[in-house]
């Protein structure tokens, strides 16, 4: 009974844990899998979905019935098809400004216990954040990949292994961990059955429309969830701005952590990154045995910028490449894959020559180049995101999307209804997000999902903005400028005092003369200051001449 009783307490208190990604605890269960719904409870009332409340209801998913491209020519082979299907065909739908997988969050962009208040929040330039924030962030960071997530869990083999959901597989893994894992699930190969046996020319979140649109959600989240995990409801993901740059600038042990003496190829012992273990980044392996990948740890993160293969990257891309792929209309073209010519999402991705806008380039640019450029665990797709540099970089990469919207103001229709590959038309949900969130959901400004760029500001909020971290510094020190003020003052206020009473008690001292006591307190000239008086008047002249 004991044992009973302390089962039901567990269960009862992972019961009432909000969850808001992919396969939360709660959902990763024989019967959720079995019955395929996950309408979790919301806490504030206890029924699902927050319904009695009227935050949510679990409801049946609607799926798109249009085709997709040629690209994938498969049906039911793969778990992502018509997602979340395979899972779950009920789930949370909110209603309002909430949001969530059990309603119990709001929407981006809005705060407060009934998600109602309205707040912008702003991404920074990395190198224009104060020393207190860039510690603050290389903190959150570690925070995050030492923390084991209480929400949620990550699936490590496919529905039919579960044998339809009666031996679920999934894993612990870190808050952080958790995103490395979606980015992995999300760009794998599809299983076609045995070793050896994938399909490559597939991906959910790459080479297609909703390249752009997937990783403004995914970002979105992992704000959210760091903010959720530090209590800090201020942060944002700091942006880094590698237009022209010559090298990795933010390849230092303050921030994303320097290079290694001992082997180029690993991070100097002085970040704390060095001590980060990667996962999911063996994609042949994974594709040789015909098996997901398992969550485990695989060795330390690699970076080796600047030593990447010339033929593929000569360098990193130039204000001008980026100008010239913000110049582009079509937001995509043709086929919507990297063969797409004169496309502004396939340049940006970095298939499209950003001198000439022709897709399948022999040469990467813009995003791509800038994940080959480092050489290491940023240049694996499915791996990419176990370098924290992943981070700073898609924030920039955001940041061009939304110049481009806020130029070209496309009509929604500019979004794909259909033919576009698999996983990437307008209606398509986006794999493995729950709660839902469809693709076209995306293709909007970052002002109307609550946030902005502080280089996209006006002239006086960016100079206003430039000065904030200085005077946040001087902010940090004032108290001990106040304090050597006040000390001078003393000290001097002090001195005075002493001349003076040395002056009253040895003013009529028989031992020391009126002219010794001048002589004691002033230093002897050398030379006389002042020669005459027809000098005095030629340097009035000359500084009246001078003026």
């Amino acid at each position: 009974m004991e044992l009973l009783s302390l089962s039901q307490t567990v269960i009862f208190m992972l019961y009432f844990v909000p969850c808001y990604q992919q396969f939360p605890r709660l959902c990763a269960t024989q019967e959720a899998l079995r019955t395929k719904v996950c309408c979790p409870p919301w806490e504030g009332d206890g029924s699902a979905c927050g319904a009695s409340s009227g935050r949510g209801f679990c409801q049946d998913v609607e799926v798109s019935d249009r085709s997709d491209g040629p690209q994938y020519p498969f049906s039911g082979l793969d778990d992502r098809e018509k997602w979340p299907l395979v899972f779950y065909n009920r789930t949370c739908q909110c209603a309002g400004n909430f949001m969530g997988f059990n309603c119990a969050d709001c929407k981006f962009g809005y705060f407060g216990v009934n998600c109602d208040q309205r707040r912008e929040s702003l991404r920074r330039n990395i190198f224009h954040l104060s020393r207190a924030e860039r510690i603050r962030l290389v903190s959150y960071l570690n925070l995050a990949k030492q923390t084991v997530s209480r929400d949620y869990v990550v699936v490590t083999g496919t529905y039919m292994e579960m044998e339809n959901g009666s031996a679920p597989m999934f894993a612990d893994v870190s808050v952080y961990d958790v995103f490395v894992w979606m980015h992995y699930y999300v760009s794998r190969n599809a299983l076609l059955g045995g070793p050896g046996n994938v399909w490559t020319d597939v991906d959910f979140a790459h080479w297609a429309p909703a390249f752009l649109p997937w990783h403004r959600v995914y970002l979105l989240h992992w704000e959210h969830e760091i903010r959720k995990l530090t209590g800090d409801r201020s942060f944002t993901i700091p942006y880094w701005d590698w237009r022209d740059a010559q090298g990795c600038d933010v390849c230092t042990d303050e921030l994303m952590g320097g290079r290694s003496t001992q082997d180029p190829s690993l991070l100097s012992p002085g970040s704390v990154f060095s001590s980060w273990r990667v996962l999911c980044s063996r994609a042949e392996d994974y594709n040789n045995r015909g098996v997901l990948c398992d969550a485990r740890e695989e060795g330390p993160l690699r970076r080796n910028p600047g030593n990447q293969d010339r033929n593929m990257v000569e360098r990193l891309p130039t204000s001008a490449e980026v100008e010239f792929t913000l110049s582009l209309t079509n937001y995509d073209t043709g086929a919507m894959d990297r063969n797409a010519n004169m496309s502004f999402r396939n340049t940006l991705e970095g298939f499209g020559d950003p001198q000439t806008g022709l897709g399948n380039s022999s040469r990467m640019g813009m995003h791509a180049a800038l994940h080959l450029f480092m050489n290491g665990s940023m240049s694996s797709v499915q791996g990419s995101a176990n370098d924290p540099i992943f981070l700073l970089h898609h924030a920039f990469v955001d940041s061009i999307y939304e110049q481009w919207l806020r130029r070209h103001r496309p009509s929604p229709s500019q979004y794909p209804d259909s033919n576009a590959p698999i996983g990437h038309n307008s209606e398509y949900h986006m794999v493995p997000f729950l709660p839902l969130h469809r693709n076209r959901e995306y293709f909007i400004s970052s002002k109307d999902l609550g946030y902005e760029y502080s280089y996209l500001l006006d002239a006086n909020q960016r100079l206003s903005e430039s000065m904030r971290p200085y005077l946040e510094e001087l902010q940090d020190v004032w108290p001990w400028l106040l304090l050597a003020g006040l000390c001078g003052g003393i000290v001097a206020v002090a001195v005075a005092a002493a001349v003076v009473t040395a002056k009253r008690r040895y003013r009529g001292s028989s031992w020391l003369p009126a002219s010794s006591w001048k002589n004691l307190f002033t230093l002897p000239e050398r030379q006389p200051l002042i020669w005459s008086n027809d000098t005095v008047e030629s340097s009035h002249r000359n500084y009246q001449t001078t003026m």
